[in-house]
This record gives C-alpha cells, sequence and structure tokens, in this order.
C-alpha cells in the first residue's frame, strides 16, 4: 500500500469545480459562532460538490483569515450568501422551492438512516450552544437526527455536518435518484 499523490488524485481545478455539476443540497448556517467551524463546512462542501452555502446571522464570512485556514481554499470554491436571519434564508429557501429540514434533536426527529435523501432540499444546522433557532424551526418540514450512544449526546456541529453531506452525496450522487 502507498498512499497517491497529488497528480494522481485527478483533482479538478478551480475553474472546473465552478462549472462542474454540483449536489443539489443547499447547508444552513444558523449562527454558527466558530470561524473553525466556518472553514470546516465550506471544506466538506468542497469535498461533496454541494451547491451552495447559506451562512446566517453571527456566522463569520470569506475572506477571512481564520476560515480560510481550515477551508484550505474551499471558501474561494464553495458559493455561498449571507442572510441577516436564518429567517430570513429560510424565506428565500422556501421561494426558491426547496424543502428544509432541521437537523437537531428535537421532538419527532428522524433517525439519519431512516432518512430518504432528496434533491432541493436544504439542511439547517445551529448554534454550537443554542442550536438552531426558534424562529428559524417553523419553516423545516421535519428534522433528521444522528444516533449517538455516549454521554454527552453531542456532536461537533460541522462534523455532524460532514456526515450529513457524505449520506446525501451517497444517496444522490453514488447511488441512483429513485423516482
Amino acid at each position: 500500500m502507498r498512499k497517491l499523490n497529488m497528480d494522481e488524485l485527478n483533482r479538478i481545478s478551480k475553474e472546473d469545480f465552478e462549472t462542474a455539476e454540483k449536489l443539489p443540497i443547499i447547508i444552513v448556517l444558523d449562527n454558527i459562532r466558530s470561524l473553525s467551524n466556518v472553514g470546516a463546512f465550506f471544506r466538506t462542501a468542497d469535498a461533496f460538490r454541494i451547491k451552495e452555502l447559506l451562512l446566517c446571522g453571527i456566522t463569520a464570512c470569506p475572506p477571512h483569515r481564520e476560515i480560510h485556514k481550515t477551508a484550505l481554499g474551499a471558501d474561494e470554491t464553495v458559493r455561498w450568501r449571507y442572510f441577516e436571519t436564518t429567517e430570513a434564508a429560510c424565506k428565500a429557501l422556501k421561494a426558491e422551492g426547496y424543502r428544509i429540514f432541521a437537523v437537531e434533536q428535537v421532538e419527532g426527529s428522524l433517525p439519519l438512516q431512516d432518512f430518504e435523501f432528496e434533491p432541493n432540499t436544504a439542511y439547517l444546522l445551529g448554534n454550537e450552544v443554542e442550536g438552531i433557532s426558534d424562529e428559524a424551526l417553523p419553516y423545516c418540514e421535519g428534522a433528521i437526527e444522528l444516533p449517538q450512544e455516549g454521554t454527552k449526546h453531542s456532536i461537533n456541529v460541522s462534523v455532524c455536518a460532514g456526515i450529513v453531506m457524505w449520506k446525501a452525496f451517497e444517496h444522490l450522487f453514488l447511488k441512483p435518484i429513485k423516482r
């Protein structure tokens, strides 16, 4: 076994990434306070060619040195928009025809393994301490949660988002879409 070198990884250029087909989902960041987490969202969104990130409220926006350090340049490839409130972002998504699902531990949430990923869906992830804002929850038509067996019942928000993005990528890109 040997590690692949950069040429063998067949990475696409920034220019090719811009025109490449994107996974038809949007990730909404509801008041994410950590710049490292924001950078991690960008880096993972680049890896799975997520259509767009919506940065809301206190979530920091590029260009920012701390975001760039974690994103490793993905803050320059992934499309993003900023909204003053998560509620405004949700209203815009609804007007654009998106379904919105919370990724949150709430009453009636569906375990991730039972969730059917579909195109044109947005996934809302909340603040590291407070979770999803009360103002944004009414815009969600459901919630998914990651089953956990530890003592904390808490996963870092960017790690949680990475798991959700991977599952969406697996279901919508690696497996044929069920029609």
